[in-house]
């Protein structure tokens, strides 16, 4: 995996803010079953930009680096679950900024954009429903949030579930569905009186600031000019998102899981039982040196499809492809590091446990690995079908 001299440089100085400063606060009380805190994520950030690696893969000027250096630094600042929240390159604020510097106009990312940048506002995407309302979830045609046209506003109505980071955020990407136009996207300040959370979820995974809420959309106004882009296109602008933040996701639980296997070697080299240290006991150095296979496998997964992302192919299948390789490889090293540490694995004594959860999770957010494979499934036949001319 080769990367530029200035991605090197961003990514050594991130890893050493995150090992040296970002590690000591995972004990902190502030760490919560719904996300750090945003007490502790203002400090975070304070500290981040005097250490200059806040919002690090965005450079002066709004310029992002690329895919590919993207990976070389989100890799480092995922070596703690406290990493991202710290350097600003945490879901959803990462995949958000990202849009809104490709669709939002001149007013919009002054308004909404810089403060994200700035690490001074969160950010939440409102797209997802509640299963129990038939809503959209892997399926976004199902979306049944509707936005009508007012005058010069829109008036929005419906329910979203597992919105990441709702409570507590300034800024809301909203997607709903017109009647005459199809999919449309709107960005819109929080907190705002007609968007109500109706109760936060409690989910197996603790990382992500303000958790993952339920929330009531009742009339809520918004100004034409928040619209993002054109009405109708709301789903092809979350294709623009879709397979960048897909494979940020890989990217910083890639970091996760290497500092998990860090601490499952270290413990198998200093744990002595039956006579000799654990890693010199087949059972458990075989699982270590799978761990490092599927490491290598996940990071040049990562590195292919970022260069296809690189070239301003939308990289639709091929970040299906890294997002289910690299999910399931991180699931077995967490799964791995675990059993490798026998209880000690399954404490909170170290990160490793956090990791398992967060892993456990990432499997399904952005996409389930078997909605990826039936993606997939349907590009063979769709190419087989077309073949046959």
């Amino acid at each position: 995996m080769t990367t530029t001299d200035r991605a090197r440089a961003i990514g050594d100085a991130v890893e050493r803010f995150v090992r040296d400063t970002v590690v000591p606060y995972e004990k902190d009380p502030r760490c919560a079953a719904h996300g750090p805190s945003d007490a502790l994520v203002s400090e975070l950030r304070v500290l981040a930009r005097e250490a200059g690696v806040l919002t690090p893969h965005i450079l002066e000027g709004g310029v992002h680096l690329t895919q590919r250096e993207t990976a070389h630094v989100l890799i480092r600042s995922g070596l703690s679950p406290l990493g991202p929240v710290a350097c600003n390159t945490m879901a959803p604020d990462e995949g958000n900024m990202y849009l809104l510097g490709h669709v939002g106009s001149l007013e919009q990312k002054a308004r909404f954009l810089a403060p994200m940048i700035d690490g001074t506002a969160r950010s939440a995407f409102f797209m997802t429903e509640p299963a129990e309302d038939n809503g959209a979830g892997s399926d976004p045609s199902m979306m049944r949030t509707t936005c009508k046209a007012d005058g010069n506003h829109w008036v929005i109505e419906g329910r979203k579930a597992f919105i990441t980071g709702a409570q507590g955020a300034k800024v809301g990407i909203i997607m709903a569905k017109s009647e005459e136009e199809g999919a449309c996207l709107f960005v819109v300040d929080l907190p705002d009186p007609a968007i109500r959370i109706e109760r936060i979820l409690d989910t197996i995974d603790s990382s992500m600031p303000g958790g993952h809420a339920v929330v009531a959309i009742d009339r809520l106004r918004v100004p034409a000019t928040q619209m993002l882009g054109e009405p109708g296109e709301g789903f092809r602008y979350a294709q623009i998102r879709l397979s960048p933040a897909r494979l940020s996701h890989c990217m910083r639980w890639l970091g996760g899981c290497i500092r998990a296997h860090e601490i499952a070697a270290d413990y198998a080299c200093r744990r002595q039982a039956f006579g000799k240290a654990l890693i010199d006991h087949e059972g458990v150095g075989f699982m270590l040196a799978e761990n490092l296979i599927d490491l290598r496998q996940a990071e040049l997964m990562i590195d292919w499809c970022a260069a296809v992302l690189d070239t301003g192919d939308l990289g639709t299948a091929e970040s299906s492809m890294t997002k289910v390789a690299v999910s399931e490889a991180l699931m077995r090293i967490a799964d791995r590091c675990v059993q490798v540490m026998g209880g000690s694995g399954v404490s909170g004594d170290t990160i490793v446990e956090q990791i398992f959860r967060e892993v456990r999770a990432f499997r399904i957010y952005d996409g389930p690995t078997e909605v990826h494979k039936w993606s997939l499934a349907k590009k063979i036949k769709r190419e087989w079908t077309a073949s046959r001319g």
